[in-house]
């Protein structure tokens, strides 16, 4: 994992097109791109969800439902929270996030307006351009 490459921040939605990229990064870890936008982590932010007792807690943003895996943290279904990890895939496929960081935002009332203003002007800025680039 390269942590001197920032986190992309995304919602869930945007992760879908992701594959995993033919170059390995500078350190030789694996990567997603989508488009020629090339990464290994992201940022999210959303409200934890657990969809039963028996399994662990995933992020919903409004746009789409991520599995993470974090420790035995004091976490809550409910919390609106920060979290920075690493976009893998799992032994069926399916993505999920290997939390880094996670920071609970609950308390903060204007967290989610900010978040999406926030990720609106990058990609507007930055990423559109890359993830709407062909990769050849």
């Amino acid at each position: 994992m390269d942590y001197s490459v920032a986190a992309v921040k995304m919602y869930v939605t945007h992760l879908k097109p992701a594959k995993p990229a033919k170059e390995l990064t500078s350190n030789g870890g694996s990567a997603f791109a989508i488009g020629s936008l090339i990464f290994q982590r992201v940022w999210l932010q959303g409200v934890l969800v657990q969809e039963s007792e028996n399994t662990s807690l995933s992020l919903q943003d409004g746009t789409g439902v991520l599995p993470l895996q974090i420790g035995q943290e004091a976490l809550k279904p409910g919390m609106y929270v920060l979290v920075v990890g690493a976009y893998l895939l799992g032994a069926d496929g399916s993505p999920f996030l290997l939390v880094h960081k996670i920071v609970d935002l609950s308390s903060n009332p204007d967290r989610d307006t900010f978040w999406r203003l926030e990720v609106a002007e990058i990609h507007k800025l930055f990423y559109d351009k890359l993830m709407n680039a062909s990769t050849h």
